[in-house]
């Protein structure tokens, strides 16, 4: 009996799950994206019939919907013990984490109109730290999309970078330096050597200075009225 079959066979006498289902789902999307992601395809690495899998999930929509949940399940919820700004720092750090780790979440993440319960308890932990803090409703709307904007947008650039160390980053940027016509782009040259091309020197550092940077500029933001929770309100 062929291999395929015989996987097939004692998935029978061993029913699967929706859990089951979204755990090899997700093992497929961080293995060859989500696009690859098909009922057939899914079926096959169960080693089920792919009618099988619609009992459990209806539809690929679905499917993605559940792979949110379990990417946003999978960040460290931020809590009230040390303050906002510890809590905000920890969240992004972990956030970041998780996204680099499932590439293909970046897109998806804030994408379903049906999002499932770990999704709604990571924003609604957010916004309870925010406010918590202090920020006004308003505040803590501004303060967490720029925070995700941040984060998002640095690892989707991180993720498309042509280096994956600092040893390639050197030879990326050297050969840019090299071949750019000489004297017409100064700054950007005086960057790259005075700067990337250091010893030492790691792209991936930077997502904490600008974290701080939105960090500080919240703190900042905090003290103006319309950003601050009133004690009318509170």
């Amino acid at each position: 009996m062929p291999e395929k079959n015989k996987a097939r066979s004692a998935q029978k006498r061993t029913p699967i799950t929706r859990d089951a289902v979204l755990a090899a789902a997700l093992e497929l999307a961080d293995a060859e994206g989500s696009n690859a992601l098909t009922m057939r395809k899914l079926a096959d690495r169960i080693g089920v019939e792919a009618m099988s899998i619609y009992y459990h999930v209806p539809n690929k929509e679905a499917i993605l919907t559940g792979l949110v949940d379990l990417v946003f399940a999978e960040i460290d919820l931020p809590t009230t013990q040390h303050g906002w700004r510890t809590a905000m720092h920890a969240r992004a750090v972990s956030a970041r984490n998780v996204l680099v780790r499932h590439r293909w979440a970046i897109g998806l993440m804030d994408s379903r109109r049906d999002p499932g319960l770990a999704t709604l308890r990571h924003h609604d932990a957010v916004i309870g730290v925010l406010r918590a803090g202090g920020f006004s409703i308003a505040g803590a709307a501004h303060a967490f999309s720029a925070l995700d904007s941040y984060i998002y947008g640095f690892v989707l650039q991180e993720l498309s970078l042509p280096f994956d160390s600092s040893e390639e980053l050197t030879e990326v940027a050297e050969a840019i330096v090299t071949d750019m016509p000489v004297g017409e782009f100064p700054h950007l040259t005086e960057m790259a050597i005075g700067h990337a091309m250091l010893p030492g020197y790691n792209y991936s550092n930077e997502f904490e200075i600008g974290l701080e940077l939105i960090l500080d500029s919240l703190d900042h933001r905090l003290s103006l009225a319309e950003w601050r929770e009133t004690a009318e309100a509170l």
